[in-house]
Order: structure tokens, then C-alpha cells, then sequence
């Protein structure tokens, strides 16, 4: 598998894992409702890190983007 398949690949995993985290997230917004407290600032639960992991594997995606391109993200 050469780097750019490999990237991609990786690409393609974090963005299934991503619409993952939102069909739960949705999911559990409707059965329980969340706050703005909640989401930004739960420390248990399906909350507690959702926004800092979600937020890392968006920026990961990105990155890899730019990579598989040859262009910077800066």
C-alpha cells in the first residue's frame, strides 16, 4: 500500500468514526436533550470528551487532505 492509499485509508476510517460519534450524539441528544452546559462542559458520559475528540479527528482529516494533495493548511 503506497503512503497516499495509506493516508486515505486513514482519511476514510476517521470519517466513518466521525459519522459514528454524530449519529450517537444525535441520538442521545434526543432521548436525553443537551444543554450548552452539557456539551460544553460534561465530565461524564457520552459528553465528557466528545467535543475535543471530534474536534482532533476533523483536524486530522483535514491535515491528511492537504497532504494527499501536496498543498499546506497554512
Amino acid at each position: 500500500m503506497s503512503d497516499i492509499e495509506a493516508l486515505k485509508k486513514e482519511k476514510q476510517e476517521l470519517i466513518d468514526k466521525m459519522l459514528k460519534m454524530q449519529k450517537q450524539f444525535v441520538e442521545y441528544e434526543h432521548q436525553h436533550g443537551v444543554s450548552g452546559k452539557d456539551y460544553w462542559a460534561s465530565q461524564e458520559g457520552l459528553l465528557a470528551n466528545y467535543r475535543q475528540e471530534y474536534s482532533d479527528m476533523a483536524n486530522r482529516v483535514v491535515d491528511i487532505a492537504h497532504e494527499i494533495v501536496g498543498s499546506s493548511r497554512f
